[in-house]
């Protein structure tokens, strides 16, 4: 194989030339018989045959001289075409020694769990350009997916044929005091919009874990913070500008296509690329967060009160363990003041358990003389990570091994133990949460009553979903998460309802076979209506990609 490779290249070497050089490559390449038969053996002669030892070891000398040829062409070649330094990347594989390309876009999502490399990234600077690489890419089917910050865990925005990305499209457009409402470029961060409009006593209704989705994404995806009294965060949006490949920019509102606006409200990304965004924002406030520590047993009996009583609230359970975290926010009233409440244990403290398990995992993973009280160059010091960065080196020395994953997990039950308490803050600080660092989380999101009338559905799931780790000894580490938003009117929204006392609850799903889904999806969303935009806004699917047509394929014949 790799002389043929040799050859191939310098026939495309020399193929031009006429110097003594090529010479060589004419005898090589020739089908002319040799004169001289006594010089040659022909290929179908027998030779004679030889004694058994002899034969056993001509044998092993012809297998021997194979390797041999075979380990020698594999250095020469190694050595002949060495990696430069574009090359060496994760994706390169031995003997690929080709660079990589100097107009490569390597993009991967937040979390780390899904990368794709692409020639086509572009990245307009306002509406102008945005409307001209639309347009561009129609008139050649160039796909181009919208793709914001990339927090979606699962990867939807991404696509090796090509993306479209408006980080600098992220101006505040608009302000409008007396309505509350902003205008901002859909490119624009959570965290720089609130930064932009604190100082009109402003900010946004709820808020995601995160605070670096670009205000576009957390739109198109059906975002959503926690709080069975505030919708997702689509339900912000009261109008839009969306460009869109067969119509070009159109502006949305329910006063305007009505129908249109809802469906495009959390449209996925499949039926326009979101330039500008209208929200109604909230006056600024502070929060009083309280974190206690619960079980399973307490939690039933006061689920209906802690829903109708908070403002936000979220449950983390922590899996082999009767442990459930309470996190409830509410405003924070200046004339009563924070309760009065003495934290039994300082921060170290309640981290130093993690601490202790870490360094004693790191004894039996690495060995006991490769444990040093001072970190490895380019390593922090334990003593300097914080409880996410900790749990998570731990479940790296061994995802998959139960037993590990169940002492983490009790060690984070001791941590919550020692964390109870209170804090005050301002809405975008409170209630942003350390996710930690890679993540693999597929969620779902379904009725669970009403705020007057719970369905206690919600509770029932993750009794269910605990029996099953336990019953299957699944390595789940903590926490899993459990929140709950108000309904909202965009139909392709998960929490999507007619009814406005509807209450949601998200958690953690297992993953679903593809027909499975597409079932799901068809019985739970109106799926013909989003096709029958698609194919009209985009009709030769320039924003689409791989997931996006395998859940919502053209022709379903579910």
């Amino acid at each position: 194989m790799f002389r043929a490779l040799h050859l191939r290249r310098s026939l495309h070497h020399h193929q031009n030339t006429t110097t003594p050089h090529s010479l060589p490559l004419k005898i090589l390449t020739t089908t002319t018989p040799p004169q001289n038969p006594k010089l040659t053996r022909p290929f179908c002669s027998t030779p004679p045959p030889l004694p058994p030892s002899s034969s056993s070891e001509s044998e092993l000398r012809k297998y021997l001289g194979y390797a041999a040829l075979l380990l020698g062409c594999g250095i020469a070649t190694y050595y002949s075409f060495p990696f430069p330094e574009n090359a060496k990347h994760k994706k390169a594989h031995l003997f690929r020694y080709a660079p990589l390309p100097d107009d490569l876009h390597t993009v991967s999502n937040w979390s780390g769990t899904h990368e794709v490399q692409t020639r086509v990234f572009l990245q307009p600077e306002s509406l102008p350009e945005l409307e001209a690489i639309v347009r561009d890419a129609n008139q050649k089917k160039q796909k181009i997916r919208p793709v914001g910050s990339g927090l979606s865990p699962n990867g939807i925005g991404l696509t090796r044929l090509g993306m479209v990305n408006l980080a600098l499209m992220d101006k505040v457009l608009e302000v409008d005091e007396e309505r509350k409402r902003v205008r901002v470029q859909a490119g624009i961060r959570v965290q720089q919009l609130v930064d932009g409009i604190k100082d009109y006593g402003l900010t946004l209704q709820n808020f995601a874990s995160i605070r670096e989705q670009q205000i576009g994404g957390i739109v198109q995806v059906g975002a959503h913070g926690t709080g069975a009294r505030l919708p997702p965060i689509d339900e912000q949006v009261i109008s839009m500008k969306l460009v869109t490949p067969a119509k070009g920019t159109i502006e949305l509102s329910k006063e305007k296509d009505p129908e249109l606006f809802y469906l495009a409200r959390c449209g996925l990304g499949g039926l326009g690329v979101v330039a500008e965004v209208t929200l109604q924002c909230v006056d600024r406030q502070e929060l009083l967060e309280h974190t206690f520590v619960s079980n399973m047993k307490e939690i039933k009996k006061n689920h209906k009160k802690l829903l109708s009583e908070n403002k936000h609230v979220k449950y983390l359970y922590i899996p082999y363990t009767d442990t459930v975290v309470v996190v409830t926010c509410n405003p924070f009233s200046k004339w009563k003041g924070p309760p009065k409440f003495k934290p039994k244990y300082s921060q170290d403290e309640a981290i130093q358990p993690l601490r202790d398990y870490y360094q004693e995992s790191l004894k039996k993973y690495r060995g006991e003389g490769n444990v040093s009280k001072s970190p490895d160059k380019g390593e922090a010091d334990i003593s300097e990570l914080s409880f996410t960065e900790l749990r998570d080196k731990l479940l790296a020395l061994d995802p998959l091994n139960k037993d590990l994953v169940v002492k983490v997990n009790q060690a984070e039950a001791e941590f919550w133990r020692k964390s109870e308490g209170y804090r005050v803050g301002w809405s975008d600080e409170i209630l942003g949460f350390d996710c930690g660092g890679q993540q693999w989380v597929s969620e779902t999101c379904f009725p669970a009553g009403t705020l007057s009338k719970p369905s206690m559905k919600d509770l029932e799931y993750i009794e269910e979903l605990m029996q099953l780790i336990n019953k299957e000894l699944i390595p789940a580490p903590a926490p899993i998460e459990q929140r709950w938003t108000a309904r909202s009117k965009s139909p392709m929204s998960p929490a999507s309802s007619k009814s406005e006392d509807d209450i949601f609850s998200w958690v953690p799903k297992d993953k679903e076979e593809l027909a499975t889904l597409r079932a799901r999806l068809r019985k739970r969303f109106p799926v013909d209506a989003y096709n029958k935009a698609r194919s009209e806004l985009d009709p030769h699917r320039i924003l689409s990609n791989n997931m996006l047509e395998k859940l919502f394929p053209q022709s379903d014949t579910i």
